[in-house]
């Protein structure tokens, strides 16, 4: 058995040694260090395409990205991950899988719960979990940031708002790794973890029948659609789903990154001590920096984009983080600047689709970090372990060891 990045590759992923005409986004080396390919990418053109995945484009660059993001008449989102399969399109997740007309009604139920008031009653619980996580391994000298403290800010902070046992907080993580990673290329890991996951919030969605509360769930199951209507329990799940997927492995992922970047950047990390009151500014970079999400839209009439034709039948690797390292956009594109003024970064997405969470993830970014770096100011990637990043649509550290402490 080779030791090489593709050793454990499966026979229809064959390596990549074309990325230009053969780019492959769930390839061991693009997991491992993206940014180099991207830069080749977009030296090469600003779409780029492969056979993979049953024919997928790529925009290298923020204009080409922008241009696709705002285009909704050429470009679906009833799918939004780039897969080896496209089946008939099952369960939906309003309205992140939404087109005109139906996506504003979708989304406009859900922005009530994360303005940035709503923000403000949830930080002092984030803060709280953020504490109870640290009290766990402060006094080890050393953890795996990813597996014990980074995961399950979001996934607790998600379940407190629906209302949810923080303590299932595993079989979120679990569903989302199904849906997320082995999903892209194993049909029956994804339908397993979205049935699991359905029949789980649908005994909720049937307990608030009986006692509803003040809790998302309860909100989302009064909420009027359009004409007035009810939302189905099938919206409702769709919504809570798309929840649980987009604001769980996403903002893990983003202050996972963050945390790395401190751990191997020490005069960074002395900034933000001396200077907290830069975090914010320094959060927005590292979304900058280490945008976590890639989406996808798949092509339903053949248009051109800065210049490049785009046929129907293919779908597109919408890569945010991609156009967030575009020179053209962002003087010293690689470089994470914690300071930097001008940061009009597309991490949130663009056009329509923008994230509804945004406030949430900025909030538990802020506070993740913030947290951290009051009670462990010294802290240092464990050169004995290995940072492991996560495959496909979604990239942060999956392991993140460090030594802190007396250890530092």
């Amino acid at each position: 058995m080779s030791d090489s990045p593709s050793a454990s590759y499966l026979p229809e992923h064959p390596p990549v040694t074309d990325w230009v005409n053969d780019f492959d986004h769930t390839d061991p080396v693009w997991t491992e260090d993206p940014f180099p390919i991207w830069e080749e990418l977009r030296a090469a053109s600003p779409v780029v395409h492969t056979e993979r995945f049953l024919g997928c484009y790529m925009p290298t660059t923020y204009q080409a990205v922008k241009e696709i993001a705002y285009d909704t008449e050429h470009f679906s989102s009833r799918r939004v991950i780039v897969r080896d399969v496209r089946p008939e399109i099952g369960a939906r997740a309003p309205p992140i899988t939404s087109d005109p007309p139906e996506h504003k009604p979708a989304k406009q139920v859900l922005l009530p719960p994360f303005t940035p008031d709503a923000m403000k009653k949830l930080e002092p619980r984030v803060r709280a979990i953020c504490n109870e996580l640290i009290d766990e391994f402060i006094n080890d000298g050393r953890c795996d940031a990813a597996a014990c403290y980074t995961k399950h800010i979001p996934v607790r902070a998600i379940a407190h708002m629906l209302g949810i046992p923080e303590k299932d907080g595993d079989l979120f993580i679990k569903w989302i790794h199904q849906i997320l990673e082995l999903g892209i290329k194993d049909e029956n890991e994804l339908m397993n973890g979205i049935r699991e996951m359905t029949g789980y919030f649908t005994a909720h969605l049937e307990q608030r029948k009986q006692q509803p509360g003040d809790d998302l769930i309860s909100q989302l199951m009064r909420a009027k659609g359009p004409g007035g209507q009810p939302l189905s329990d099938e919206h409702v799940l769709g919504s809570v789903r798309l929840l649980l997927i987009a604001g769980i492995d996403t903002t893990w992922s983003a202050i996972g990154s963050s945390l790395w970047h401190l751990a191997k950047t020490p005069v960074d990390r002395e900034r933000l001590i001396a200077e907290p009151g830069l975090i914010p500014t320094a959060i927005e970079e590292f979304l900058r920096a280490y945008s976590p999400v890639t989406m996808a839209r798949e092509v339903m009439k053949e248009t051109t984009i800065s210049g490049c034709p785009v046929k129907s039948g293919n779908m597109v690797l919408l890569s945010f983080p991609a156009a967030n390292r575009d020179p053209a956009m962002f003087p010293d594109a690689d470089k994470v600047v914690i300071d930097r003024k001008e940061n009009r970064h597309a991490a949130f997405g663009l056009g329509i689709h923008r994230c509804v969470g945004s406030n949430l993830a900025r909030m538990e970014m802020t506070v993740a970090i913030e947290e951290w770096l009051k009670r462990i100011p010294d802290f240092r990637l464990d050169p004995a372990g290995k940072v492991t990043w996560s495959e496909g649509t979604v990239r942060g550290p999956r392991q993140l060891p460090l030594l802190f402490g007396k250890n530092a």
